[in-house]
């Protein structure tokens, strides 16, 4: 098997998650079960593998799909495993889940920890509105009184979060184990980046996808890397969102167009409907409802002590934000073999998109466990703030809570520059501009966040890109 890297802090979640298990043993219900969720692709499988590769734990290890014969196949995995009596189950057809959750428990020892895993398990409950019953009344009579992790895993969020909520069947029998890309720290080690500028250049490119971090060849430097991947139709980089997309929206058309409108820049909600050919505003909003619940887009609000009501709406999932923007709008091309049109397309824009793109990076970093105690005050939200003109926009507002906040404790600007530095210029207007914003006064402390050396005096706090890597 292929080297892993990163993954320490959700490796160390399923290690615990095992152990209770284990120290459970001979208690009446020892057994745990969680919903691993996270996008496609982003290694939620692997992560699992990896987990029972060094653990080295019985377990069966069973990949659902829309086939049909799912509890028979289901069963021939549990027979072909390493679990306690898996003999026995050899040839038996269980037609159903529930039979086939019946005979799993037969196979599982009472004093032995065992895992047991089904991947993609949003499919079973799409083809059978009655599985969510079954597993509920099957593991509350027989699998929790057993030492066996349950381990359900799937790619459609909405769906492995609603199995968890009250008035569901599994309300309360399991806990969600979210699982996001790799951290710009982790694609970093991948990558084998210089700098922690590279790294997040790194990171904003691939996403911290790892199908698409394992195929950057260590050393190369950005530029190099998209050379050699686009000059590859079916690179990682290329075709990764292509296969997520066609399988998360594959027949919502509407929601794909609203997609590539918010991916080439458009934000606003009339914009998008204007550029996605004046989509009716309730075609829209459920556009953007069903690509909020996969994660896909996120919707930000200006972030003040006063309400407001300019959403934008901006890519979430950070590997699409550059697929969107760059490789979708030159897929033809680089199918062609005309990949020097595609890089001369991302030449010329990559500096502008990437000063956007680091934004959410930024926040998320400063409101790190690590970063958090060096800012002016402290942050519970971390956003931005704009007027309806968008003119101007503050990148940081720190605040005691959102949306809407009691009080702003600092306001900060990103200048994520190629090579000119920031100015006293850049901070005295920064200082004029967020006096704008509601609740904050002219005595709030200012913050810089730059890749470029800061040459302004003044702020209260200065973070370059070393201080934003030491939040992974």
């Amino acid at each position: 098997m292929s080297s892993f890297v990163g993954r320490t802090a959700e490796l160390d979640r399923l290690d615990k998650a095992l152990a209770r298990v284990s120290a459970n043993i001979g208690l009446p219900e020892p057994g745990a079960c969680l919903l691993v969720h996270g996008r496609r692709r982003v290694g939620k499988s692997r992560l699992v593998e990896q987990f029972l590769e060094r653990t080295g734990t019985p377990a069966v290890f069973f990949t659902a799909s829309r086939r049909g014969n799912e509890p028979d196949r289901f069963l021939d995995e549990v027979a072909r495993s390493i679990l306690p009596r898996a003999s026995t189950v050899a040839g038996v057809t269980p037609h159903d889940w529930s039979a086939a959750l019946r005979q799993l428990d037969a196979v599982l020892d009472d004093d032995q920890t065992t895992v047991v895993v089904i991947d993609e398990f949003p499919y079973l409950v799409e083809n059978d509105e009655s599985l969510e019953a079954v597993f509920q009344s099957l593991w509350d009579r027989r699998l929790k009184k057993k030492p066996v992790l349950l381990i359900l895993v799937g790619s459609d969020i909405a769906i492995m979060e609603q199995l968890n909520e009250y008035g569901r069947a599994f309300h309360q029998r399991a806990t969600l184990f979210p699982v996001g890309p790799l951290t710009p720290s982790e694609t970093a080690q991948i990558v084998g980046t210089p700098d922690a500028s590279s790294a997040f250049d790194a990171y904003l490119i691939t996403g911290g996808l790892p199908i698409v971090c394992q195929e950057w060849p260590q050393g190369l430097t950005m530029w190099q890397y998209l050379e050699e991947a686009l000059n590859d139709p079916s690179s990682s980089l290329v075709v990764s969102a292509q296969l997520s997309l066609a399988a998360e929206l594959p027949a919502t058309l509407q929601a794909r167009t609203v997609l590539e409108k918010i991916g080439s820049g458009e934000a606003a909600f009339s914009t998008i409907q204007k550029a996605a050919g004046g989509l009716d505003p309730t075609s829209l909003k459920r556009s953007l409802e069903t690509l909020a619940d996969k994660r896909i887009v996120a919707k930000d609000v200006p972030l003040s002590t006063k309400s407001s009501r300019e959403a934008r709406y901006r890519v979430g999932d950070p590997y699409l934000r550059f697929w969107l923007r760059f490789i979708g709008p030159n897929a033809e091309r680089i199918d062609r073999g005309r990949a020097d049109l595609a890089m001369q397309s991302i030449r010329a824009d990559f500096s502008t998109w990437r000063g956007k793109a680091i934004e959410p990076v930024v926040r998320a970093a400063l409101m790190s466990g690590a970063l958090g105690p060096r800012l002016p005050s402290p942050a519970e939200e971390i956003g931005g703030w704009w007027p309806r003109s968008n003119s101007p926009e503050i990148d940081l507002v720190g605040a005691d809570r959102g949306p809407v906040a009691r009080s702003i404790g600092f306001a900060g600007t990103v200048k994520w520059r190629e090579s000119a530095p920031v100015t006293q210029a850049d901070l005295t207007r920064l200082a004029m501009e967020a006096t704008q914003v509601p609740g904050l006064t002219s005595s709030t402390p200012l913050v810089i966040v730059s890749r470029t050396p800061v040459t302004a005096k003044g702020a209260a706090n200065v973070f370059g890109p070393d201080d934003l890597m030491g939040a992974w």
